[in-house]
């Protein structure tokens, strides 16, 4: 990885990405949400970002996919990279194209996750986010080409099991079977039991495509 930092006015922001960007990979707006075309290189590196974000409330973490080589038979709307953070941040996304833009070369970043950054939450976990009191949810913007995803640790591991099983599970599952269909479904923003006008329930469907 790279760290890079930015500093915007009295904000100074820290930025982390990939020392490579992802060779294969699609991220697209769509009607109801996001569809994103993966293959095992990419799907690493969507898990390693996933587990960052729930725990680097000073971070920025940025995946930039519109350089990738974008998939020929999933390809519908426009194009996108993607960032994900912390919501302690409090990082208007409107920031963001002001912040990419100074983004330089980065300087060389270890970074170390624990054995447990993608847990396996227990069904009654799942279900609070069907109450109008819950919080936890993903908040989405798009901004300056880019989906920006902003949630507390408790919103990024909701939906870590089906993040990891996009890098751990799905490359043995298309081998085994290359018709397989294997994709996560990751929710943004309130339920449509519970709407928000501003940020209306959508769907980021991840899809494991080779």
């Amino acid at each position: 990885m790279t760290i890079s930092t930015v500093q915007l006015g009295h904000h100074q922001y820290r930025v982390l990405q990939p020392a490579r960007s992802p060779r294969f990979a699609g991220l697209y707006e769509g009607r109801l949400g996001a569809q994103f075309c993966l293959d095992t290189e990419t799907a690493v590196m969507f898990a390693q970002a996933w587990g960052l974000a729930a725990r680097s409330p000073r971070t920025i973490i940025h995946l930039p996919l519109r350089r990738a080589e974008l998939p020929t038979d999933h390809a519908w709307g426009r194009p996108l990279d993607l960032v994900l953070l912390h919501h302690r941040l409090a990082f208007p996304p409107s920031r963001w194209k002001q912040v990419r833009s100074r983004l330089g070369a980065g300087r060389p970043h270890t970074v170390v996750l624990p054995g447990r950054a993608w847990p396996a939450r227990p069904a009654a976990d799942h279900l609070k986010a069907w109450h109008q009191e819950f919080r936890d949810h993903l908040r989405w913007d798009i901004a300056a080409e880019t989906l920006v995803l902003t949630g507390s640790r408790e919103a990024f591991e909701l939906q870590a099991d089906q993040v990891r099983a996009l890098a751990e599970e799905c490359p043995a599952h298309r081998a085994h079977d290359p018709t397989t269909h294997c994709c996560a479904e990751i929710g943004m923003g309130r339920i449509r039991r519970h709407p928000d006008r501003r940020r209306p329930y959508a769907e980021l469907h991840a899809e494991y495509t080779r």
